[in-house]
């Protein structure tokens, strides 16, 4: 009967290699539906490879499950058989993830934990325990228990120390700085974790380190995240680059692995020929066998398919031979997100870096790539026009939601590019995507709420209406628990009342501004500080104070230019200081700043702004009687604001303007709330990596003079002061 069921699975594999799934599924439950009784161990082999079948191939997860709990009660008669029990264990605890069943997960994983516990002190035991303690600390985090994870994690360290393999040491200290980075309620355990990182990773062999991409591209993805935080842009960069490189090297060691397979499968045809002379078939088996050689020794698998018991990945869209970042050898043999999500995010990243420095063309390539990645994805996973929220298969949630939520991170810093370069109808039409986006998946996108409502606000300050973007920045604030976010929304509406211009909407400002100037300390990194102290700054000078303000903003500036890099913030900085020294009659300063302020808005293609320092430099030339450069930038000028306003007319001609700039937030019905939730309440993405920085300050029909910016009637009032 052995001999049966080994036939029985090798025609299994042989139509799973031939992508005939419900054959190879046929094959297996022909053994265990079979009168005729096999062994117990026959029987518990079949079933996990039917078990992993199902969760490869299909969302069959409860039948999964079932044949997973029947292999359980059949082990349990037996003595030995420690792999197997292993095995059972962390695909049911895999099963028990996807279907968000939390604690049967964690009481099977501690079951799990227990029997390598008691199975000595093997090699193989202790690298079966790393797989428990990596799956329990995960279904901690879900929870909200970071203390936890992190506790879990170190166990697993301690593990891999053990066994003297410092790759597992790093995918454990990896797993740690990525909760503590979620976690950040200390910033010295943090900066350990980061160090950690950095010592496990500079002693392994270079070589080594070549054939772990995984770890290589989530340590720096964790590296650049915390820098990110700490908007330390400069020491960010290094990380970037290497991300970068790495990228396109994984990128044409898949295309060499991709040739090769499809190599090797027209060498499997030629070979299946029964006509073949025997020399033309020993020279077609050596080259076969040098292909598989170099298949395995390029992705550290066998290329004969026998993946069969390898742990599940979420998604559960079957991948091709190398098209996986390996975070940890087996039976870890786990990845933190598919390599085309990595492949987005890398691109996302790079965005998120060269936006602030005026390097659209390539953010632009970027934002294409990474959406047309996307894109793919979300197809396979069955995400089509008209499919919503509710249509999704629940093991598809959890992967939807990660290519989903970069998918609006793509399309945020797209609006944030149109925006800067007057680009409104382009901005609008992103917006308008982002929206639709969440009105077919709430739930999922739920945490996007905010980012669409302040992004409303920019787009309605941009077009001048600063009514509506004020009311749009207090709903974001209302509709997140991120201090920061809050914080930054708060100004940006301090920013809107400001240009309203009159003494009620200054005392609004003031108001919004105070709570978030007291607390700027506070926060970890500078883009809070620099945008309070932009706001107040403004705010001073309408006052009239204009020392003050000056002293404000001259510090803002230096953070900003030292940590951020934001060139449109900097501009901005720049023309509000040129302003205020032409106001306190230091011309010869004045036109130095205002000069530099001017280069970066035409860097940027920032016509706002542009038109803005030009209206400026106006007055300067007008003080100092150039009767000459004050004709020429005029003329400049005027040209400049037709060009905005033919931009404006356009924007407001739109279909979609009314939409987004109307004080009503987006009206969504959430559907299975508590089922999605669960399954999007995973570490993975925990990190949102930008917000647009700029102020927007710029009015999209500025004074004919700088005296506009200082000339607000503050006499029905008195002076208030934070």
């Amino acid at each position: 009967m052995e001999a049966v069921a080994e036939g029985l699975w090798g025609l299994s594999e042989y139509h799973e290699k031939r992508g005939e799934i419900g054959k190879a599924v046929k094959c297996l439950e022909a053994i265990c539906q079979s009168e005729v009784s096999f062994f117990p161990i026959v029987e518990v082999k079949t079933r996990l490879r039917l078990a992993t079948l199902l969760l490869h191939h299909s969302h069959n997860i409860n039948h999964a499950k079932s044949h997973l709990e029947r292999s359980q009660l059949l082990l349990k008669s037996i003595p030995s058989c420690f792999e197997l029990k292993c095995r059972a264990y962390s695909l049911l605890s895999q099963c028990y993830h996807l279907v968000g069943a939390i604690a049967p997960q964690k009481q099977v994983l501690h079951k799990g934990l227990e029997l390598t516990a008691s199975a000595g002190y093997e090699i193989s035991m202790k690298l079966w325990s790393c797989n428990f303690n990596s799956q329990l600390a995960n279904a901690l985090s879900i929870e909200g228990d970071y203390q936890g994870s992190i506790s879990v994690l170190e166990c697993g360290y301690v593990c891999a120390t053990e066994v003297r393999f410092p790759e597992l040491q790093m995918f454990f200290a990896t797993s740690i700085l990525h909760v503590r980075l979620m976690q950040w309620d200390d910033d010295n355990l943090v900066e350990q974790a980061v160090k950690k990182c950095n010592e496990i990773w500079e002693s392994i062999d270079p070589d080594k380190r070549q054939q772990c991409p995984g770890l290589l591209f989530y340590n720096e993805l964790l590296h650049i995240f915390y820098r990110l935080r700490l908007c330390d842009y400069k020491n960010a960069a290094p990380h970037v680059d290497n991300l970068d490189a790495a990228m396109k090297v994984d990128m044409q060691q898949t295309q060499r692995i991709q040739e090769l397979v499809k190599e090797l499968n027209a060498l499997d045809q030629s070979l299946s020929r029964s006509d073949l002379h025997y020399r033309e078939r020993t020279a077609l088996s050596k080259k076969q066998k040098m292909i598989q050689e170099q298949l395995q020794n390029m992705t550290g698998l066998s290329s004969t398919g026998q993946e069969s018991l390898q742990p599940v990945y979420f998604g559960n869209v079957r991948r091709t031979i190398g098209d996986k970042l390996q975070l940890a050898p087996p039976p870890i043999d786990g990845e933190w997100l598919p390599k085309s999500a990595v492949y987005a995010l890398v691109d996302l990243i790079v965005v998120v870096f060269g936006r602030p420095k005026g390097l659209f063309k390539e953010c632009t390539k970027r934002i294409q790539s990474g959406m047309h990645t996307i894109q793919g994805e979300l197809v396979k996973l069955g995400i089509t026009d008209g499919v919503r929220e509710v249509d999704l298969q629940h093991s598809s949630i959890w992967m939807a939601g990660v290519y989903l939520m970069l998918l609006i991170q793509f399309l945020e810093n797209k609006v944030a590019i149109e925006l800067t370069r007057a680009g409104f109808v382009e901005a609008q039409e992103a917006l308008v995507q982002m929206k639709n986006w969440f009105m077919r998946f709430p739930t999922i996108l739920q945490a996007c709420e905010c980012i669409i409502e302040m992004l409303r606000g920019q787009y309605a300050h941009s077009v001048g209406c600063y009514n509506e973007a004020a009311f749009h920045f207090i709903e974001a604030v209302k509709l997140t628990d991120s201090k920061s976010m809050q914080a930054m929304c708060q100004v940006y509406a301090a920013v809107s009342y400001i240009c309203i211009g009159d003494a009620e909407s200054s005392s609004q400002a003031l108001d919004l501004i105070g709570p978030v100037y007291g607390v700027m300390d506070s926060f970890v990194g500078v883009r809070e500080k620099t945008g309070v102290l932009f706001a107040y700054g403004l705010l001073l000078m309408k006052q009239q104070d204009l020392q003050e303000a000056r002293n404000r903003l001259a510090r803002g500036l230096q953070l900003t230019h030292t940590y951020l890099g934001n060139l449109q913030l900097v501009s901005q900085y720049l023309t509000i200081l040129g302003s205020l020294a032409l106001a306190l009659r230091d011309t010869v300063q004045a036109r130095e700043i205002l000069r530099s302020s001017l280069t970066l808005a035409k860097k940027l293609y920032d016509i706002p702004t542009q038109i803005w320092v030009l209206s400026v430099l106006t007055a300067l030339y007008k003080e100092l009687g150039e009767r000459g450069n004050e004709m020429e930038n005029a003329e400049y000028q005027t040209k400049k604001l037709e060009d905005l306003q033919r931009r404006l007319v356009d924007a407001h001609a739109s279909i979609y303007h009314i939409e987004l700039i109307d004080k009503v937030r987006l009206e969504v019905h959430q559907l299975r709330d508590l089922d999605i939730k669960r399954a999007m309440a995973g570490p993975t993405m925990g990190f949102n990596l930008d917000i647009p920085e700029s102020m927007g300050l710029s009015a999209p029909l500025p004074a004919p003079s700088s005296s506009r910016l200082v000339d607000i009637d503050t006499r029905k009032r008195g002076k208030r002061r934070i």
